[in-house]
């Protein structure tokens, strides 16, 4: 791409970060910043299938919790409008009404199957704050039935908040590859391990899977070439 096109449609601050850790070339950073997308590309489907075991994992335990294939509906006005989330202004209750008019507007069927999977990472996450976890009685944290003792609803919480603000960097096409400065991707190397741990904790048997979908440290070695 055109220099001039770069900083018109990629913006030059955003360009010039790859510039300085090319140490001014301009080929090199050119070549950096198509080696960062190549990652991303790589850990989309990671993350995005991960994303699917989570979803359908929790909403498996809370239709057992509320004894109802349909709870996401009907907790509209259960546990999701209980007093106590009123400082989160009812976070999970607006997500599932934000869905449910969206699918109206679309004059498309309301079933819980549709507002599970359009969901948010975030709607997912937050299953795991505290609020949220108290009033589901701690059965979330059966999703990860193969988890070591030590880890509790904090810590997985913490994990899930690491990859959702990884996939959130992913999807916007932020930097991956560095610190400061710097050429660095010890970070998603981590959230790689984390991810797998995750996995491992769901359901072991899960891991051929996402290993026949991973590519991310051929990316990775590419990058660090450039």
């Amino acid at each position: 791409m055109k220099i001039n096109l770069r900083e018109k449609y990629l913006s030059k601050p955003r360009y010039d970060r790859y510039l300085l850790a090319g140490t001014n070339d301009h080929e090199r950073a050119g070549n950096l910043y198509h080696a960062n997308i190549a990652l991303s590309k790589a850990f989309h489907p990671l993350i995005s299938q991960f994303e699917v075991v989570l979803r359908n994992s929790i909403d498996s335990i809370l239709r057992e919790l509320f004894m109802d294939r349909n709870w996401i509906i009907n907790e509209k006005l259960g546990f999701m409008s209980d007093e106590s989330l009123r400082k989160s202004n009812f976070y999970l209750r607006k997500c599932v009404e934000a869905v449910e008019n969206k699918s109206r507007k679309a004059r498309l069927p309301i079933t819980n199957a549709k507002i599970v999977s359009d969901q948010t990472f975030g709607f997912w996450t937050a299953i795991f704050e505290p609020a949220h976890y108290r009033l589901l009685q701690g059965q979330p944290i059966k999703v990860f039935k193969h988890k070591p003792s030590i880890e509790n609803r904090a810590s997985i919480y913490g994990r899930l908040e690491m990859i959702r603000n990884f996939r959130n960097r992913v999807n916007h096409c932020e930097p991956l590859c560095f610190h400061a400065n710097h050429i660095d991707c010890s970070h998603a190397l981590a959230v790689r391990i984390n991810l797998y741990k995750m996995i491992e904790w769901i359901d072991p048997e899960l891991l051929p899977f996402f290993a026949g979908i991973d590519n991310v440290e051929e990316s990775i070695d590419q990058l660090l070439d450039v």
